[in-house]
């Protein structure tokens, strides 16, 4: 008896250590809050330069995963993509069928890349290349300078195509009349390529709002550096001081309270701000098109014609020349700084006035050569913060999961 009574005391004994274990890791916030903060350090030092072996084998764990989930949620909606697979392959006969059609199709074939060419540009943008820096800087902003530039000197903006864009050529005839080129033409010349980079602007703020209200809903909190300073300024709404968290504050209520029109107000101007525009409409629970309507509205058309129009502005043929003139005097230093910029325009010019047949003018453009490099060191960067990530998300699933083995025991 006594021996029976001291092995059912044993599973008691085994279990209140059980219990205490899980009170002393998963009852006290601190020690829950410490253990969390050091597997997130863990995380973030998977990196391609740090770990290179187990960051790659856990990114490619990863990507088999999420093929998996991708394979069963297309399965799921298996009749959309039968549906997808048939206008594909009624646009591919179409493509290879011979016909007077084809010109149509020619003209629809250059039209959707071209769109699709800026909307993955203006989504690049919204998660700034792994760097933060947009592209609207190094693709959008000098094309409409280039496309300014050409038609003030060609009196022009009939360029012909192809090659345009890639290299633009004044036409052989002008078709404008001396001075009729205006601020609407050069507008309503990049109109399309400036508005598909705006939409796909809009398009990136999506994952941000898809993430907050999933977790809003589900009641999870996700391991996401914004959506943590989110909810660290919600906290601290009536504390915080400095003019930062202060217009982050202004931000989150105007579109909190005022709804469609308070986010089309902060999406229409350059607001660094927006950012967390989509976690707020996200964490609120705002309706997806209030927030997805608005922010392409704003974005697409209000904010782009802004931004064109600085760009137009700044590099009109007269400005241009102003601006090369005020370099030249800079007191000691302004003819040797000058020189360079006259010789690129120059050359530009040349460039322009180039005929089909002619010898192309020779010219060394080192901006050019250096804008190139930049270009694909931040391509290799980004496709190295890619593998990081997703390196990251495996680690991160595997914590998840010591975490709820340990709630069950």
């Amino acid at each position: 008896m006594a021996e029976h009574g001291a092995d059912s005391e044993a599973p008691q004994r085994r279990v209140g250590m059980n219990k205490e274990q899980q009170n002393g890791t998963f009852a006290d916030p601190a020690s829950l809050s410490e253990r969390k903060q050091k597997d997130r350090e863990e995380r973030l030092s998977l990196v391609l330069w740090k770990r290179p072996r187990i960051t790659l084998q856990y990114f490619f764990l990863e990507t088999l995963i999420d093929l998996k989930e991708w394979t069963i949620k297309l399965w799921q909606r298996r009749g959309m993509v039968l549906s997808i697979l048939l206008l594909l392959a009624c646009l591919t006969l179409a493509y290879y069928t011979e016909g007077t059609h084809q010109k149509y199709v020619q003209y629809l074939e250059k039209k959707s890349m071209w769109c699709a060419y800026w909307v993955g540009l203006g989504i690049l943008s919204s998660v700034g290349l792994g760097t933060g820096l947009h592209t609207f800087l190094l693709y959008l902003g000098p094309h409409i300078a280039s496309v300014t530039l050409a038609a003030y000197e060609c009196n022009s903006v009939n360029f012909p195509e192809p090659p345009y864009p890639e290299k633009i050529i004044c036409p052989d005839e002008e078709g404008l009349e001396a001075g009729a080129i205006s601020l609407w033409t050069i507008i309503s010349k990049v109109r399309l390529e400036a508005c598909m980079w705006g939409a796909g602007t809009a398009i990136g703020e999506l994952p941000p709002y898809f993430m907050a209200r999933a977790a809003r809903m589900s009641g999870a909190e996700p391991d996401d550096e914004d959506y943590e300073e989110f909810e660290e300024m919600l906290e601290h709404t009536q504390s915080a001081q400095d003019f930062a968290s202060r217009a982050k504050l202004a931000v989150q209520n105007m579109v909190q309270k005022v709804g469609f029109f308070g986010i089309l107000a902060c999406a229409s101007i350059p607001n660094p701000l927006f950012d967390l525009a989509g976690i707020t409409c996200g964490h609120f629970l705002v309706p997806f098109w209030t927030f997805f309507g608005a922010t392409l509205i704003g974005k697409a058309i209000v904010k782009m014609h802004i931004q064109k129009l600085f760009v137009i502005i700044t590099f009109s043929k007269h400005i241009v020349e102003q601006m090369v003139s005020l370099i030249g005097a800079i007191p000691g230093v302004g003819s040797s700084l000058q020189k360079p910029f006259s010789h690129y325009l120059e050359a530009q010019r040349a460039k322009l006035h180039h005929k089909a047949g002619e010898a192309a003018p020779a010219s060394e453009n080192w901006l050019s050569w250096v804008f190139e490099k930049v270009v694909l060191i931040m391509v290799c960067y980004f496709i190295c913060s890619i593998v990081n990530s997703m390196a990251q998300s495996y680690a991160k699933r595997i914590q998840q999961r010591k975490y709820s083995e340990e709630k069950i025991k």
